[in-house]
């Protein structure tokens, strides 16, 4: 499950990080980049949660 989670969680931080570069060099649209990012956005942040949190003593 941990395993699942840290994949989707990565796959969220490149759909962040790709389409700034693929709309930079114009090889997407800029509505396509948006929504890239907004889809990155909510799987970094509904995944990363679960696998980053602190261990308890």
């Amino acid at each position: 499950m941990i395993i699942l989670l840290k994949i989707l969680s990565f796959t969220g931080l490149v759909l962040t990080v790709v389409p700034s570069i693929l709309v930079f060099n114009e090889i997407i649209s800029f509505e396509m980049y948006t929504q890239m990012m907004v889809v990155g956005m909510l799987l970094w942040f509904a995944s990363s949660p679960f696998w980053m949190k602190e261990k308890k003593l």
